[in-house]
């Protein structure tokens, strides 16, 4: 592994963008295994370590991440033992071997997913989508002063009534929602084109 097209996953707010699908079929088990190497660890412990570095928005479940593991160990890149009713999972030496050979593309990847983290849980707060950032996101850094406070307002009052006109289409005829749906997209891809200016 440490090929492939990218692939499924889970991602970020809104899921207007997805982590997950960024990964090649072989990234999360590079990544995997990068973290084995760091120390022993459950599959759960995987998941949250992968939330940590993507300040939470690549979270692989666990129908992702245990079959993941089997592999590694099939492949003996990793070693498991039993830590109560649950298994630890360990690097082995043919998996520090592989992990070496494929360091490069490993540390891309971790940059990459760190780096996209923090531009969408900054994307976050600045639009509202956490319900939690809707007054903590007004009280601190640079975006909550002058031009740049007043510009995240409007976002997120945009946003609202977007939602509220959402809520209309979901009953609505199928012919109506079509056309809801065609708007959204071109209005999507418009500001697509935008942000590449």
């Amino acid at each position: 592994f440490g090929q492939g097209g990218r692939g499924g996953g889970r991602g970020g707010p809104g899921d207007m963008f997805r982590a997950g699908r960024m990964l090649a079929d072989g990234d999360l088990k590079l990544i995997t295994l990068s973290l084995l190497a760091e120390a022993p660890r459950h599959g759960y412990d995987i998941i949250k370590a992968l939330e940590e570095r993507t300040s939470g928005i690549y979270s692989p479940s666990p129908g992702v991440v245990y079959p993941t593991l089997t592999f590694l160990e099939e492949a003996g890149y990793a070693a498991s033992a039993a830590d109560g009713n649950k298994k630890v999972f360990s690097i082995t030496e043919a998996g520090q071997a592989h992990l070496a050979d494929n360091r490069e593309m490993i540390d891309g990847v971790l940059d990459h997913l760190e780096r996209f983290g923090r531009k969408m849980a900054k994307a976050r707060d600045w639009f509202g989508w956490n319900d939690e950032s809707e007054e903590g996101g007004r009280r601190g850094g640079r975006g909550s002063r002058g031009d740049r406070s007043e510009a995240r307002d409007e976002f997120r009052a945009v946003r609202h009534r977007l939602r509220a006109a959402l809520g209309d289409f979901v009953d609505a005829p199928a012919d109506k929602q079509a056309e809801a749906i065609a708007i959204l997209e071109a209005a999507a891809e418009a500001l697509e084109a935008l942000s590449r200016k």
